[in-house]
């Protein structure tokens, strides 16, 4: 079998309804275990370990179910389903274009013996007739066009054309999803980042299968202040961070963030997910008191240095939210600032010294080398802000393939193309007759009402808008001379 017999047979079996149906079911199903299995990384590993056993995670993991839509396998399905559209449209487009542009406006006997839906009147005046009809189209709200074939002359009217092509706006709304989609599986991710008040960073934590990877973003983010406001018994009513984009050194934008309503920039989202008190310090108060003379109060922030007198000077070198004493050193247990330690420096003309500072448990640090004892008098927590960082390039395809398929699908449900054609016979029994002829694509019973609406007001127009005495439908003798005429 050569190469061009191949692809004959791939060809035909991608065209056909009902490969891209079963192609269609299947993304379906895979889509819906996408939303009844926990996926990663929008679930937390832990609640995803905590509601599968190991066994049945590893296999999960295995093929991709627990990441469905990043999947490489949904990918490659989704391409191969938009293959499938795009060949199925190919092989029917040609017959549905020259449908649309080139329409039937001669009602030709062969023609007209195949419409479902006919009426004749009698008439002695074939240009009357046709005059009397084109009012009465008119008055409709149709626009006939007159159309002249070998000195012959008709009417066509029609209406909603556009409705025969709305299968391909479907179709073409598919692939955008699709194509969406795709994109999305190959370039997308999802991450985090955790911000103090003043910080900078452009480094999130992307969990992939379980682990949670560095992805260094193409520009920084300042968090320049956080909050949260409380309804009156105390409950959080919202929290907020004044986030800046910042790029090369240069602040690019500036944006106060709330739940839904993130930060944009450079198609990366900065979603508000949480908010707390960190485990760094935004400054702190210590009553100074020296062997001699008054207290003293001092406001210290990190890396910031007071002087304390004339000889000394006082700053923060270290501090521990939760500390714990192992041989003879201060280790950090936890990020709470639940049980405090600050390791203060103090520098004078002889050098430089520290003191250890427990709150929780003397709260005061003797240095006789200063002459001074500590105390601590306030102790200010800087706020974090908790990021989701989304980057989702493929859902601008998605969003104007919904868009697409809503004009779709109210195109194909709601517009019916309907088509008139009235012309002039001659009947060897009846005599010279006026006949109107119509089709529609669907909904039939509603046309039937129109058509019959269309023919009664032709034979108001004959009779001088008095009531229509002969209104009969085409007839076998009517259908022996139509075809007696091909």
């Amino acid at each position: 079998m050569g190469l061009r017999e191949i692809w004959s047979k791939i060809h035909k079996t991608l065209s056909s309804v009902r490969t891209g149906i079963i192609l269609l079911l299947i993304v379906v199903v895979f889509a819906a275990v996408g939303t009844l299995v926990l996926q990663r990384p929008t679930t937390e590993p832990s609640e995803i370990q905590r509601a599968y056993s190991p066994a049945t995670l590893l296999w999960l993991d295995r093929f991709g179910l627990t990441d469905v839509y990043h999947a490489k396998w949904f990918a490659a399905l989704l391409g191969l389903v938009s293959l499938s559209i795009i060949f199925a449209s190919l092989e029917r487009w040609p017959a549905a274009w020259r449908f649309y542009a080139h329409p039937n406006r001669r009602p030709e006997a062969h023609f007209r013996a195949a419409l479902p839906y006919q009426k004749e009147f009698k008439i002695s005046d074939a240009k009357a007739g046709l005059d009397a009809a084109e009012r009465a189209l008119i008055k409709l709200g149709l626009r006939p066009e007159r159309v002249v074939d070998n000195n012959e002359v008709s009417l066509y009217s029609e209406r909603h054309r556009f409705s025969v092509l709305a299968v391909y706006i479907v179709h073409l709304s598919l692939l955008m999803i699709f194509a969406g989609g795709i994109v999305d599986a190959m370039f997308s991710y999802r991450g985090s980042l955790t911000l103090t008040t003043g910080e900078t960073s452009n480094t999130i934590m992307v969990r992939q299968k379980g682990m949670e990877v560095k992805r260094l973003l193409p520009f920084s983010i300042r968090c320049d202040a956080a909050g949260q406001e409380n309804y009156a018994d105390g409950s959080p009513k919202r929290w907020w961070s004044d986030l800046v984009v910042m790029n090369k050194g240069r602040e690019i934008e500036r944006k106060q963030i709330v739940v839904n309503d993130p930060l944009t920039y450079d198609g990366i989202r900065f979603y508000q997910a949480s908010f707390g008190m960190s485990s760094k310090i935004d400054h702190l108060q210590l009553r100074a008191t020296p062997l001699k003379g008054e207290a003293q109060t001092i406001t210290l922030a990190p890396q910031q240095t007071v002087q304390l007198d004339a000889g000394n000077t006082i700053g923060v070198k270290r501090f521990v939210p939760d500390y714990y004493i192992q041989d003879g050193e201060v280790y950090q247990r936890s990020e709470e600032i639940s049980n405090p330690a600050i390791e203060l420096v103090l520098t004078n003309q002889g050098g430089s010294h520290s003191v250890w500072l427990f709150p929780r448990d003397s709260n005061q640090a003797q240095d006789a080398k200063a002459g001074y004892s500590f105390t601590l008098t306030d102790l200010r927590a800087k706020f974090y802000t908790g990021l989701e960082v989304s980057h989702e390039p493929g859902q601008w395809f998605v969003w104007g393939g919904v868009l697409t398929m809503a004009l779709g699908l109210g195109v194909a449900f709601y517009l019916v193309h309907m088509r008139f054609w009235v012309t002039t016979l001659f009947d060897a029994r009846q005599g010279l007759l006026l006949w109107a002829g119509g089709a529609c694509n669907k909904n039939r019973e509603r046309f039937e009402q129109r058509f019959a609406e269309v023919t009664e007001a032709i034979g108001k127009e004959l009779n001088g808008n008095s009531k229509v005495t002969e209104l009969k439908k085409q007839d076998e003798p009517a259908t022996k001379e139509t075809m007696a005429r091909v």
